[in-house]
């Protein structure tokens, strides 16, 4: 750059150091905009100036990075542990870059650094690890968040000098901010016994994972009676270093020393007055040199059972089991016995249950256990109801105690619902149902039928829960099982009556002992009798099953013609057919044979046979032949009738 000045020359030199000064003015002040967008906030104050955006800049990386967690070291040590608030948000990579998405600078003094979403107040505290629960959801965050609340290891790490300005280094430890009103007596986590809801009661504390379980009348104790105010500068409740193991330290011996035994040996903690304590426990008292020695479950009964009021003296009824034991369980039900109904006759001292009447005792009631009977546990039939029990039960049919499970099918004579006309109490099945009975029922089983499985004809619904397996059908007819495979062609013959005035159905033509055997049709009752060779033909040769089958199952019988060329090819090649085109084969032939024909020479030509003519065989006359369809034919016609055409010419 140059400059021209007409001025003298000190004068001149002067100009040229004012317009200097003001170039590089400007020029700082450009290079100043271009490196620094703004002012830093409060809090970087000291890193201000254009010398110290290395601080926190690092300008020889390729692209500008940013050095935020190398001066925040508390920061970058949560991200490793991957505690606290910042962890939500960012990874363990995370770098400066990553800050400046909520912490931006540059933005004049006053702004502030810490961007709340939505807001302070709002503020979703769960994202720190530590949900504000109970009592601590209505805190504001200055009543944890000071500089007392901050543990002194934590201090430490804290980059803020203002320990109450930051909401870094809280603990989760309840101690942390309240004091331990237990004196060091019980453990430090607070959360074991009381919870966020409030300070008292102690509702997770369970007195039965202590070394002293409450049982019986103790859970209703309060806890002062137990745990008393120790009185120091400063009163607390003692809950450890109590004495338990015996029971005199909290309560006094009423029986002052007459027993060396421990109380817990005759009381529990249920009631002081349900002595528990049995005869053979008490040392130098033998049960057995009285009256009544202990048996079985007598042995365990507390003497205060027996020996009302602790009068050991007063004399006691023992004779009868119901002396001890009333008022009557079975309420006067066996009182009819020739015992009286004595308990010890079904029951032992040993246990009330299970009771000594068996089935063998069982016989000599009105009804004797036998077959499955014998397998069915008591309370099947006397169902238990503590004192309504039953014992003596007088409905003895089957189905006062079983389910009819044919749903009502043999309510009606000659049945009348009574299971053991086909069942028996070996076994429901198999029945005892026989083809002999199945004679007297309304479909006798005959031929085939006889040998048919029940279960094919009785079978069980797909609904077998709700509908019982039929064995009373309103249709007996032969379609009411089997497919019909003639498709209905003889319907008419089928449904001819009987005497009894039931349809033939398939019978009309077969028989149950078998389904090929037809002695019931008769062919000549159709509009086609079999008469000669006819007799001897095969169903199948006329009535030809279709697409190659074997069997008669889909053969359309009416579908056959009445006709000799509906089943016989004609062997004259049509030379016989009339105005029709069908030739008329029983002019000339019959079905008892094909030859020799019917075919009257005299009356039906022009050529009679006469003399010895008769004796001539046909085949010497009617020589002539013709391929008809690939097949050589002897035509008849014409054929001479001059004498020399056979016989040639006379000389």
């Amino acid at each position: 750059m140059f400059f021209h000045c007409a001025c003298p020359g000190p004068l001149r030199w002067l100009v040229f150091v004012e317009v200097l000064s003001a170039v590089l003015g400007l020029v700082a002040g450009i290079a100043q905009g271009q490196i620094s967008p703004g002012p830093l906030s409060r809090a970087h104050q000291t890193l201000s100036g254009p010398t110290r955006c290395a601080s926190c800049h690092n300008l020889a990386a390729g692209s500008p990075q940013l050095k935020c967690l190398e001066c925040h070291t508390e920061i970058a040590r949560q991200l490793a542990d991957r505690r606290g608030l910042h962890p939500t948000y960012l990874s363990k990579e995370a770098s400066g870059q990553d800050c400046v998405r909520c912490h931006s600078d540059h933005n004049g003094e006053d702004f502030e650094l810490i961007r709340w979403e939505p807001s302070l107040q709002g503020f979703d505290h769960r994202k720190t690890g530590y949900p504000l629960e109970g009592k601590h959801a209505g805190l504001t965050c200055k009543q944890c968040h000071k500089a007392e609340n901050i543990p002194s290891n934590a201090r430490a790490e804290l980059r803020v000098k203002d320990l109450n300005r930051t909401f870094l280094g809280l603990s989760g430890d309840c101690l942390s901010c309240h004091t331990d009103t237990h004196r060091g007596q019980l453990a430090r986590d607070c959360t074991r016994c009381h919870s966020m809801t409030g300070w008292k009661p102690a509702s997770r504390f369970n007195h039965a994972t202590s070394k002293y379980p409450l049982t019986g009348a103790h859970e209703k104790v309060a806890c002062q009676k137990c745990h008393p105010t120790v009185a120091e500068p400063k009163p607390y409740v003692k809950y450890v270093g109590l004495a338990f193991g015996q029971c005199t330290p909290c309560h006094t011996d009423p029986h002052k020393g007459s027993f060396a035994a421990t109380c817990q040996s005759c009381h529990n903690t249920t009631s002081w007055k349900q002595v528990r304590r049995v005869a053979g426990a008490i040392p130098g008292f033998d049960h057995d040199k009285t009256k009544f020695p202990l048996r079985g479950k007598h042995q365990a009964v507390a003497c205060g059972e027996c020996h009302r009021a602790g009068n050991f003296k007063a004399q006691l009824r023992f004779a009868k089991c119901s002396d001890c034991h009333a008022p009557d369980p079975h309420r006067g039900q066996f009182r009819q016995r020739a015992d009286g109904g004595e308990c010890a006759s079904c029951h032992t001292v040993d246990a009330f249950k299970p009771s000594t009447f068996g089935v063998p005792q069982h016989a000599d009631t009105q009804y004797p256990l036998e077959g499955l009977h014998a397998k069915v546990p008591c309370a099947k039939c006397h169902l238990p109801k503590g004192v309504e029990t039953l014992f003596k039960i007088r409905q003895t049919q089957c189905k006062d105690c079983h389910s009819d499970v044919h749903k009502e099918q043999f309510a009606a004579p000659p049945h009348n619902n009574r299971c053991e006309n086909c069942h028996t109490v070996q076994g429901f099945r198999p029945a005892r149902f026989t083809l002999a009975r199945h004679r007297e029922t309304r479909f006798p089983l005959t031929g085939a039928h006889a040998a048919v499985p029940c279960v094919e004809c009785h079978k069980a619904a797909s609904n077998a829960k709700s509908a019982p397996v039929q064995y009373r059908f309103a249709d007996r007819s032969c379609t009411a099982c089997h497919t019909d495979p003639h498709r209905e062609q003889f319907r008419e013959r089928m449904a001819r009556g009987r005497k009894d005035g039931a349809s033939f159905g398939c019978e009309a033509c077969h028989t149950t002992t078998s389904w090929r055997q037809l002695p019931n049709f008769d062919h000549g009752t159709t509009r086609f009798p079999l008469v000669g060779a006819h007799r001897t033909v095969a169903c199948a040769d006329c009535h030809k099953p279709p697409s190659g089958e074997k069997t008669l199952r889909n053969v359309v019988f009416n579908s056959v013609g009445s006709s000799c060329a509906s089943c016989h090819a004609d062997v004259h090649g049509g030379q016989f057919a009339g105005s029709s085109k069908a030739t008329d084969c029983a002019s000339c032939h019959n079905s008892t044979r094909w030859k020799p024909s019917t075919f009257d020479h005299d009356k039906r030509t022009t050529f009679p046979l006469e003399g010895a003519h008769r004796n001539v065989a046909c085949a010497d006359c009617h020589k002539t032949t013709r391929l008809v369809s690939g097949k050589t034919v002897l035509f008849y016609k014409p054929t001479p009738r001059e004498c020399k055409a056979c016989h040639g010419a006379v000389p």
